[in-house]
This record gives structure tokens, sequence and C-alpha cells, in this order.
């Protein structure tokens, strides 16, 4: 009439994961309820956090590892991009080496304001009618060749970029390559909130890679904002 110690073992394990399922419910539950009061980026990214939580505890995947996995905490972003575009790197360099004129063909960002030789404040757009600011340092800058940067503590996103300028094969201009690593409030998380606004980070930069492309080679950007696709 003893018991063993796995015995009591396999009776505490399904107490435990149903304390565990009932805490991610509850908890979930909550958060979906006060991210959608917030009416905020922050409190869209608190509901969707929270309704990662409601899906763990109702397919009772019950470790709090899992549910962070499944929605993408704390995992950084990383967008790579390449474009080719037929003018010379020394051009292309000082145009971007400006920081200032990156708001020219980059809808996402709202300003860039540079301080100093090394650092500059960047005011970007955020969903929901948000924005999010934050600093910046140059970190290497070689002429008309790489510039890379990191933003500084403090900022609301942590990110850091370079952009790299090389002779394209042919004698076709400049081969263009910015690589971008953020990880936003809420990790990936943030990138699905995104993706829903239409925002998708790796589509976004591409995007704004073509309009630098059409600045630098015709001096403006062209637009079919307003004007029928002419289908019937």
């Amino acid at each position: 009439m003893t018991s063993t110690s796995g015995d009591k073992s396999s009776t505490n394990q399904p107490e435990a994961s149903e304390v565990e399922r009932w805490a991610s419910l509850i908890g979930g539950g909550a958060m979906v309820l006060m991210g959608l009061r917030q009416g905020s980026l922050r409190g869209a990214l608190t509901a969707l956090a929270g309704g990662g939580l409601l899906y763990q505890g109702a397919t009772k995947q019950s470790t709090i590892q899992k549910a962070q996995e499944a929605i993408g905490l704390n995992q950084p972003i990383k967008v790579e991009k390449t474009v080719t575009i037929n003018k010379s790197a020394e051009e292309l360099y000082r145009f971007w080496h400006n920081f200032e004129n990156l708001p020219t063909f980059m809808k996402h960002l709202k300003s860039v304001k540079v301080h100093n030789e090394k650092r500059s404040h960047w005011i970007a757009n955020a969903p929901l009618d948000n924005t999010v600011e934050w600093d910046a340092d140059i970190l290497e800058d070689r002429e008309n060749e790489f510039i890379s940067w990191a933003s500084v503590e403090g900022a609301d996103i942590d990110n850091s970029g370079f952009v790299r300028f090389t002779k394209a094969p042919g004698d076709r201009g400049t081969e263009v390559k910015v690589v971008l690593e953020y990880n936003p409030p809420g990790g990936a998380l943030a990138a699905t909130v995104a993706k829903l606004f239409g925002e998708e980070p790796e589509q976004q930069i591409g995007d704004e890679l073509r309009r630098f492309k059409m600045l630098m080679e015709a001096g403006e950007i062209s637009t079919t904002e307003g004007q029928t696709s002419g289908r019937k």
C-alpha cells in the first residue's frame, strides 16, 4: 500500500501542467483586454502576445519557453537587400552619408536630424499612427565604400545596419547593399504586426531601395498612387 516516488511524480506532473495551462489562459486574456484598451502600438503588441498565451493554454503547451517561441519573442529581425544603380559610388555615398536625405525615399522615416559627424536622431512611423525615436552613432565610415551605424542605449527600437557601395560588373554602375538588423518591442512579434499593416520589413526595404534608384537615376521618384491600372 506504499507509494513510490514515481507515483508521486506522475501525479504532480498533470497538476503542474494544468496550473500552467490556466495561468496562460488567464494571463493571456488579461493581456488581450489590456492591449485592446490602450489603442496604441504597444497595446497591439500586448494584445497579440496575449493571444499567443491563450493559444498555448488552449492547446495545453504549458511551458513559458514554448509560448515565447510560438509568438516570436526576443528574436531580432534581419533584412538584406541589394540594388544596382547606374551612378558612381561617390555620388551615391555622398547622398546617403547625409542621413537627413534618407526620408526622401524611405517612407517609414518621418525625419532624421544630424547632430554631428557621429550622432543623429531618427523618428520613424509605426502602425496605429504612432512614431518611434532613437539616436544612432556611425560606427565605421569609409569614404565612397561603406557606412555602418547602430542605435544608442535608450532607443525605442534597438537597431543597427550598414550600406556598402561596390562597382557593379560590366561597368553598369554601383551595387548598393543594405543590411539592417533590429529588435523592436516584442521581437519578431512586431514584424507580425507590421505585416498586418502592409509594412513587412523585407518588402519595405526593397521598395525603398527601388525609390532610391529612381531618385538617383532620374532625379525624381515616380508613383502610380492615384492612377488607374488600365485593367478592365
